[in-house]
């Protein structure tokens, strides 16, 4: 499946979960049952941790449909590069979402306290949502969470090898997306 069809399918399973028409398949035991030998996952999803936002849901997908890498603000570091490179260079996944969600708490915390992190941890997380503070209007949380989407989808390409190589050779496409917490609507930057 190329990266058009994959996002066409993402885009109609949001709009099922917006309806409340979602579909519930191959979540069951016979779904579980033909994974055992493998995944071909259709996306790879970089989304926050936020308990608010799961994508499996979002676009009404069920087992071994997607590739989900969750972290606080959705960002590029050294274990989500690592995860998606594993699912572009292994399992020949075609599109990337960085999804960025609506009043996240992490770019929150981040504009709030980036100057005066509590610990390293926090420190390092606050660091790769910074350029979006920069970039963004750093009273608006949303424009941060939207920007940071967009740059770490831009970080994505240019920190890793493997999907810049696959980007180039247009075997595979990033897209930043935004998620609206009350209607579910997602938003992609195609």
């Amino acid at each position: 499946m190329d990266w058009k069809k994959a996002l066409e399918r993402l885009e109609q399973g949001n709009k099922n979960f917006i309806e409340d028409k979602l579909d519930g398949k191959l979540q069951n035991s016979s779904r579980r049952q033909e994974l055992v030998s493998g995944q071909q996952p259709y996306a790879i999803i970089l989304s926050c941790a936020d308990s608010r936002v799961v994508p499996e849901f979002a676009f009404d997908t069920g087992l071994g449909e997607l590739f989900v890498v969750r972290v606080a603000g959705n960002v590029a570091n050294i274990s989500t590069l690592a995860s998606i490179e594993y699912a572009v260079a292994n399992l020949n996944t075609n599109l990337i979402v960085v999804l960025g969600h609506e009043s996240c708490g992490a770019v929150t915390a981040a504009i709030q306290n980036y100057d005066k992190a509590p610990n390293e941890n926090f420190h390092r997380l606050f660091e790769l949502i910074k350029p979006a503070i920069r970039l963004a209007n750093k009273e608006d949380v949303n424009q941060v969470v939207k920007k940071n989407a967009e740059l770490t989808a831009k970080a994505l390409y240019e920190k890793s090898d493997i999907v810049r190589k696959a980007v180039d050779e247009e075997k595979l496409k990033i897209v930043p997306a935004y998620y609206h917490l009350k209607s579910g609507k997602i938003d992609f930057e195609v």
